[in-house]
């Protein structure tokens, strides 16, 4: 029976039961925030870690936004930072990798060839020193940053609209510059260092974003809010890491702005030798216009820190507008520093004006200024208003005064690098001032070595008059010792300098400033002087650990102190015979660094001793150092730290030798056999030694022994006899036993070459059918054939009784 089906017609609508939504700029299981405030003013603001919702109908260009760090590797997805969308972003912006490498090829080709020369070191060295800023000033405080350049809408994102007219597009610009104090600027407070970081890093990116896009005024302004981080030394112990974030992004906007003027004004061929010659009329009119429209907005920049550090990192470009005027600007910007009130601050605005005037300045005149001008408000550094700010930030002024130290250091260094010609000045200068030891210190870290070997003395005699609070004379004269390590002065005035200095270093009542100073100075002693000196500091060290005994908080000082002894004395052998060397290895109570310190001693023994030795003191120092890491060997030790000890002893068992001293030889080799009970490398090498001393007493007399030498010979061979079944290995006591069997049955010791083969044909039996070589198995039956027809071949020359009893024992 037929069935019609019919359709029923059902609304949806009536029944589906909607879910309340909202809108959401954030996922709802991100935990932290940053809260971003729009305001004219700086509004405090707090972090919020609670979820929040934002209303649709609450939405306006200043309501209150999150911006969520994302710090799991996974969760950047969430922000669009995956690394394929990274990827995409960056072939959009920077082109693909091989047109950028060709461009950046292309541009190196057109730089000057001054950029080439020893200018260009400094910067080289810059960026070495700009890795240990960032690793060593490091802070736990929570910072801030004022922008409007990380927003998550598209407010503040529109290019320049197109002009019709010239005037209509200037006055957009200048309108776009004004709208920096206007209400979008972004408080965002509570970052940790590492959102701080990672904030810059995006200013960094959006800088280039921007000028890829021809948004010139938006890249000015951030560079501008940049800048005025500067002045922030609300993390003081920040600052120097702070510094060197920004002026990254500084020297960024620099290279962009040269890279665009030197391309306008076709800066080819000719143009470069009539700029050399100072000749301006070269200069396409249309780079003079657009860097001095460049200058014109720096000057409009109302606040003096800004306006100075856009300016220095645009000071290259001035060779557009007037290129023998580079010393008139750097002049002018050093003394407009002088309007900076924190000496901080002031410091390292000077250090980037150093940094930069190297490129555009032969001379160093600007330096010198800049270094006399940071003389002048030094005394400022300890004044009341600043130890107030450090005792509100919980800051010492020892911790302080290292906040310093990269930006007159690089000073100093720039000042004296390929040139002398102010050094003795600038010394005098330094030795007048009060509290002079931050300015003593850098001297050190930043002159050459061969200045301070020159002045040693007189730098001596600084040292233990300074008295400046958070300089200790320790610090002082472990930066002196790191120099004459280098480059110690002359051969007749180092006993006396020496003296000098160990006079103030045994001073220090603190162990710890006595070791750290000590540690530094090992080098050069060790180096410069006889072994007798060397002797003396062990038994001084000795004497003030054990006073204070302390030797568990010393063990890195004391072990880098042997370790440099070691590497630097030429005799290790004088060394070991020292009445302190032992006793100050003793010192080492831990035995995880005992060992490692005894593992050195061999080291260098088995590096730097070439020749045999006999003196008993010696062999008695390295059995008894050898005996600690033979003692240190357990069933859980490592196959590879096993093979390294036993090369270690097994080098030094070669090395020792008694000159037609055979008895003596071989009572050592009986000592050592019963020291080292846990090597086998260790029997390997005494059985081998000891048949290569019975050859050697068969070769002195021919084959023709006497009583004497006959019993001696046997000795030998009871020795190795008794020694080999200590061995682990089946196969390698085969080999010593035929071996030895051999070496018996040379000086016709028939009744030991019996027991000897004897023994290795009743191992024949327990050998395994293969043995496991790195992860793979080997048969081990080439090896048996070929070790049957060595012995079959030694029967030979063997007695026929011995021979059927051979034959006996095979069938």
């Amino acid at each position: 029976m037929a069935t019609d089906w019919n359709c029923i017609p059902h609304s949806y609508g009536v029944t589906k039961n909607l879910l309340q939504s909202y809108t959401t700029y954030e996922h709802p299981l991100k935990i932290q925030t940053v809260i971003v405030v729009e305001s004219k003013g700086t509004k405090q603001t707090t972090r919020d870690n609670r979820n929040s919702f934002a209303s649709s109908s609450n939405a306006s260009s200043r309501a209150s936004s999150s911006i969520s760090l994302l710090t799991e590797p996974l969760a950047t997805a969430l922000d669009g930072t995956d690394p394929l969308s990274q990827f995409a972003r960056q072939e959009q912006e920077l082109k693909d990798p091989l047109t950028q490498m060709a461009t950046e090829y292309s541009y190196q080709k057109k730089t000057k060839s001054k950029e080439k020369s020893s200018l260009e070191e400094h910067d080289l060295c810059w960026r070495t020193k700009r890795l240990g800023i960032l690793n060593r000033f490091t802070t736990s405080e929570k910072l801030s940053i004022s922008t409007s350049f990380l927003s998550t809408g598209n407010a503040g994102s529109e290019g320049i609209r197109a002009q019709t007219v010239v005037a209509d597009k200037v006055k957009f610009r200048l309108e776009q510059l004004d709208d920096f104090d206007d209400n979008s600027v972004r408080h965002m407070i509570d970052l940790t260092q590492q959102e701080y970081i990672q904030r810059i890093e995006q200013l960094n990116q959006e800088l280039v974003l921007s000028w890829n896009e021809d948004q010139r005024v938006k890249s000015l302004k951030i560079v501008i809010q940049c800048s005025k981080l500067l002045s922030d030394i609300s993390a003081i112990s920040f600052y120097p890491s702070q510094f060197v974030l920004i002026t990254d992004i500084l020297d960024m906007f620099g290279k962009l702005v040269y890279e665009r003027l030197n391309v306008k004004s076709n800066n080819v061929g000719g143009d470069q030798n009539c700029r050399k010659l100072g000749r301006t009329e070269s200069i396409h009119e249309s780079a003079r216009e657009t860097c001095q429209n460049w200058f014109f907005k720096i000057a409009s920049i109302r606040e003096l820190l800004p306006r100075l550090y856009v300016e220095m990192a645009l000071i290259k470009c001035y060779e557009f507008i007037a290129p023998n005027e580079f010393d008139n600007a750097l002049h002018r910007i050093t003394k407009m520093i002088r309007g900076i009130g924190d000496p901080l601050v002031q410091a390292y605005a000077r250090c980037y004006l150093v940094r930069v005037s190297l490129t555009v300045a032969a001379n160093k005149e600007c330096i010198k200024e800049n270094f006399k001008d940071f003389l002048k408000i030094y005394h400022t550094i300890f004044s009341g208003a600043v130890r107030s700010e450090l005792s509100r930030q919980r800051i010492d002024i020892e911790t302080y005064l290292t906040l310093y130290g990269p930006a007159v250091d690089f000073m100093l260094l720039a000042l004296a690098n390929k040139c002398s010609l102010y050094t003795e000045e600038i010394m005098n200068e330094c030795k007048e001032i009060k509290n002079n030891g931050l300015l003593l210190l850098s001297i050190l870290n930043a002159f050459k070595p061969d200045f301070i070997a020159a002045n040693a003395l007189e730098f001596v005699k600084l040292l233990s008059i300074s008295n400046t609070d958070g300089i200790s004379k320790a610090q002082l004269l472990r930066a002196l010792g790191r120099n004459v390590s280098v480059c110690p002065p002359l051969p007749e005035k180092r006993l006396q300098f020496l003296n000098a200095a160990f006079n103030t270093i045994d001073t220090f009542g603190d162990t710890a400033e006595y070791m750290n100073c000590v540690e530094t100075w090992a080098h050069f002693i060790t180096e410069n002087f006889p072994v007798s000196v060397i002797n003396n500091l062990l038994g001084t060290i000795t004497f003030r650990i054990n006073a204070s005994r302390a030797y568990e908080k010393h063990y890195t000082q004391l072990q880098n102190i042997l370790d440099k002894i070691l590497q630097y004395c030429s005799n290790t052998e004088m060394l070991l015979v020292q009445e302190h060397f032992l006793s100050y290895v003793d010192l080492f109570h831990k035995d995880s660094i005992k060992i490692g310190a005894c593992k050195n001693i061999l080291t260098m023994f088995h590096q730097k001793c070439e020749e045999n030795i006999s003196d008993e003191i010696v062999i008695n120092a390295l059995m008894f150092t050898g005996k600690t890491l033979n003692d240190s060997v357990t069933a859980l030790t490592v196959e590879d730290e096993r093979r390294h000890i036993s090369h270690l002893i097994s080098s030094f068992i070669r090395k020792v030798n008694f000159p037609r001293d055979f008895e003596r030889q071989l009572s050592f080799y009986v000592e050592a056999r019963g020291a080292y009970t846990n090597l086998d490398p260790v029997y390997i090498t005494l059985v081998n030694a000891t048949n290569k001393l019975a050859i050697e007493v068969h070769h002195i007399v021919n084959g023709n022994h006497t009583r004497k030498t006959a019993a001696f010979v046997k000795a030998c061979v009871a020795f190795c006899f008794i020694t080999i079944p200590s061995i682990t290995a089946i196969q390698t006591q085969m080999d010593l036993y035929l071996l030895t069997g051999q070496v018996a049955l040379l000086n016709l010791c028939l009744g030991q070459a019996d027991s000897s083969f004897e023994a290795a044909l009743q191992l024949v039996g327990e050998l395994p059918r293969s043995i496991e070589i790195e992860g793979k198995k080997r048969s081990l039956e080439n090896y048996l054939v070929s070790y049957l027809c060595n012995m079959l071949s030694t029967l030979l020359v063997v007695p026929h009784e011995f021979e059927l009893q051979f034959k006996r024992s095979l069938l």
